[in-house]
């Protein structure tokens, strides 16, 4: 069976998630990052793009003590299994995610990535091969599923976000959108690619809660009907 897939993201008020430059910009504030951290807590992965790993260098750990203690209780890692989708193995073999925090990585590629980096990596990670010039998610999901993750929440960046809406595998969705402005044609808004050309294949959305959180507010998001169009991005 697939995991359930959760994405969270923070946005401008425009829908902006960083800038043109991609520079990583503070949307949220304390309490939405606890919000975060517990979401990410009870979670078995935790799923970022490339693009994220080279732009922002995340560790992707549980930051909180009470969230670590809560994992532990339930016999689990302090934290989750850390996920990259890597088409072509770019990773850098010091990027924070390989070495900060105890627990277990995975780096997700293609059969275009170079072998001679991939060896690199196995010291490092467990790697998934899934898909001939790019990850294969439907496969990736899959094979996640057989190695007993059930529950992932994906942080970024668009292109693997639209990638997993395209293909039918988000099952909720988080936005806290907060009180600036980026604006910029070119700047990445949650869910990159071409778009979804028919209205018909829109995904649609059931709006579970909205609430205030600082100067912001969190919008909790079901998807209806997972669509499987493929966007280019």
């Amino acid at each position: 069976m697939r995991p359930y897939v959760v994405v969270n993201i923070a946005m401008s008020a425009d829908g902006k998630i960083s800038t043109r430059e991609r520079r990583q910009i503070r949307i949220s504030g304390a309490q939405d990052f606890s919000r975060v951290d517990r979401l990410k807590a009870e979670c078995d992965a935790v799923m970022v793009g490339i693009g994220t790993v080279l732009a922002d260098d995340p560790s992707l750990t549980v930051k909180s003590e009470e969230c670590r203690e809560y994992r532990r209780k339930k016999g689990w890692d302090d934290n989750p299994v850390r996920i990259v989708v890597d088409s072509t193995g770019r990773i850098p073999p010091d990027a924070s995610i390989l070495h900060k925090g105890e627990g277990k990585r995975l780096v997700a590629v293609s059969k275009k990535a170079d072998a001679n980096k991939i060896s690199l990596l196995e010291n490092k990670a467990t790697i998934i091969v899934a898909g001939e010039d790019k990850v294969d998610l439907c496969a990736l999901m899959n094979e996640l599923g057989a190695m007993g993750i059930h529950r992932i929440i994906v942080e970024g960046g668009g292109t693997l976000i639209s990638g997993l809406i395209s293909a039918g595998l988000v099952n909720e969705i988080y936005t806290f959108i907060g009180n600036i402005i980026i604006g910029g044609k070119d700047a990445p808004t949650f869910t990159e690619g071409d778009g979804f050309i028919q209205e018909s294949t829109f995904p649609r959305l059931t709006l579970l809660e909205a609430r205030g959180i600082e100067r912001g507010i969190l919008l909790h998001w079901i998807v209806e009907n997972p669509v499987r169009e493929i966007i280019n991005g």
